[in-house]
């Protein structure tokens, strides 16, 4: 037994890649310490020549873990609120109910019509009170869980036209709960400045669905018309990624469950652990759907097994958001850490499988590495960051549809060459080896096609023919020899009949011509003679010159017979009365001469 230690990993890794990793935790550490550097609570300044105000750096905070205090509460404790630590628009993960107040000064020039907006629509339950002098002036509530319908603006996101008095002071106080993380993107806008937003980010997500809906057409439809599993494999994976992405943006609150709290609350799990469970199956089929007993294909299938049960236990509300959030956090990762080790070994190998799943996972790394980082607050939320997921749920979208064309390539060659051997066999089965003419099967199907064409105005004429002569060739020069006179009769019949004619060969020395749309039994004849006077010159095979004849013997559908082994009999019996009678010659069976072949 080989008791050697392991190789540290750390002194395998490549050097270049170790020190992107310290660089990677240096990053991480000077980021933390400026988490804990505490700003100065600001007083927001409303002017109109700025439309758009970032809120956060007037944010003081304070929590309420009893979720028991009041607006007037909070009023009379104002000295207690504290500017929140970390990264601008993110509180992270919080359990208890949290205040937010936010000191306000309108210019004197202002109009005083602002909108209050916070750009993440999964908060679940904002209060939003606006106050004055120790008095409250307004008090509205949103969030997620309250009907769509009763929103004073109904946008996916949750905003707030307030009118202010220009020149005078405000404190607008939030009270914030959720299951999830408080992301907090708060801004201040004009109405006009806040509909071009709106419309802006409409327009993207309208440009996002409407490429994932596209991609998923696609695959069910290439599903239908494979009907390989792994397109709707792929189907389920694109149809939980693409239903959170409308989750986290407000586009499910605002026109597919619109004033149905359930879905709201179960959407973002539910739709979770439908994009886990398709991953599972997907790079589980992508990996080693070729090995059936693969155990990495049945522990992939097992991991999609639990993500329905999950699925249905956190439906009937066995499983709370918090413990399915938690789960799926680290379940949505297992599917791709899996395959990592399959997909560096056909990467190495030259498959673009491989290296395109390398990608995803890249891609999803980095985007699920930035979304921690704003849940955490070690990440300013921005529009790229708040939209890192989407994102990166997209490029991943791409590249396994990459996957799927590769697959889809992968199907179709071996259809090409499914076909292509077919055709070799029945090429083998159907054509003589030695000349590559139709051998008696592939007669008899020219023949059963020609057949039901034929008339007494389109003559079908079918000659069978024997070689005088041969058997002395072959025994004085051999049998190559006489290999390369049946290639040169086979050259010279073809080039004495037309395209359309069939010359076939039924074995030794005995050939076969069919030729169609003939107007006369009299031009019949004269092919025939044709046929004959080809062979009155030898044959040059090298430095040998040989010399044979041909014996002919001929029947004409429909008027001497009306199927295949008929005419084939009476030819046959005619060529060998022409055998009898002396060689070299041409006779038509009408029916009068004897069957002597059978």
């Amino acid at each position: 037994m080989n008791t050697a230690l392991p190789q540290p990993s750390w002194q395998i890794l490549p050097t270049l890649f170790r020190r992107w990793i310290v660089g990677c935790v240096l990053l991480l550490i000077l980021l933390l310490e400026c988490t804990d550097a505490r700003a100065t609570t600001e007083t927001l300044e409303l002017h109109d020549d700025v439309p758009t105000a970032e809120v956060w750096p007037a944010v003081a905070m304070l929590a309420d873990p009893s979720r028991t205090l009041s607006v007037q509460d909070m009023l009379a404790r104002t000295a207690e609120f504290v500017h929140p630590a970390g990264t601008g628009g993110t509180l992270g993960v919080q359990t208890d109910a949290v205040w937010l107040r936010i000191p306000i000064s309108v210019s004197s020039t202002s109009d005083g019509i602002w909108i209050l907006d916070i750009d993440y629509p999964v908060l679940n339950r904002v209060e939003i009170y606006l106050t004055a002098d120790g008095h409250v002036l307004r008090q509205v509530t949103l969030g997620s869980l309250q009907p769509f319908s009763q929103r004073p603006l109904r946008s996916r996101s949750h905003s707030l036209a307030l009118q202010m008095r220009p020149g005078q002071d405000y404190a607008l106080l939030l009270r914030i709960e959720t299951r999830g993380a408080m992301v907090l993107p708060i801004t201040f806008n004009k109405p006009t400045a806040w509909h071009s937003s709106a419309m802006n980010e409409q327009m993207l997500q309208g440009i996002l669905t409407g490429l994932a809906l596209c991609l998923l057409i696609y695959s069910l439809a290439q599903w239908v018309n494979l009907r390989d599993v792994l397109f709707i494999q792929y189907a389920l994976l694109l149809t939980g990624s693409l239903l959170f992405s409308l989750h986290l943006f407000g586009l499910g609150t605002q026109y597919l469950w619109r004033d149905n709290p359930w879905v709201e609350s179960h959407a973002a799990g539910l739709s979770a652990l439908m994009a886990t469970c398709g991953s599972f199956l997907f790079i589980g089929q992508a990996l080693a759907g070729h090995l059936p007993k693969s155990r990495l294909l049945r522990t992939m299938r097992g991991g999609a097994v639990l993500c329905v049960v999950l699925a249905m236990t956190y439906a009937l509300d066995v499983l709370s958001t918090r413990a399915i959030t938690g789960i799926v956090s680290i379940l949505g990762l297992v599917p791709a850490l899996m395959g990592i080790p399959g997909a560096v070994r056909r990467a190495r190998q030259g498959d673009p499988v491989g290296s395109s799943l390398l990608m995803a996972w890249l891609v999803y790394f980095a985007a699920t590495a930035t979304v921690i980082g704003v849940i955490r607050g070690w990440v300013p939320v921005n529009f790229w960051t708040l939209h890192s997921f989407q994102f990166g749920a997209t490029l991943d979208m791409l590249l396994f549809m990459r996957v799927l064309g590769l697959r889809t390539k992968a199907l179709r060659t071996e259809a090409l060459d499914a076909n292509r051997e077919r055709d070799v066999m029945r090429s083998l089965a159907h054509t003589d080896p030695l000349t590559g003419l139709p051998n008696r099967r592939g007669l008899n199907i020219a023949l059963a096609s020609a057949l039901p064409r034929c008339s007494p105005e389109k003559l079908l004429a079918v000659y069978v023919m024997d070689l005088d002569g041969f058997k002395p060739v072959n025994d004085k020069h051999g049998h190559d020899v006489g290999d390369e006179l049946l290639i040169a009769v086979t050259r010279r019949l073809q080039g004495h009949v037309r395209q359309s004619d069939v010359v076939a060969r039924l074995g030794g020395d005995e050939f076969v011509v069919m030729t169609g749309h003939l107007s006369s039994p009299e031009q019949a004849q004269e092919l025939g003679q044709k046929l004959l006077d080809a062979f009155s010159s030898p044959f040059s095979l090298g430095n040998i010159t040989v010399q044979v004849g041909l014996t002919i013997g001929y029947a004409i559908a429909p008027h001497d017979s009306n199927d295949a082994v008929g005419l084939l009999k009476l030819a046959d019996a005619a060529m060998y009365t022409g055998k009898q009678g002396g060689k070299f010659c041409v006779r038509r069976n009408t029916g009068d001469l004897a069957l002597s072949s059978t």
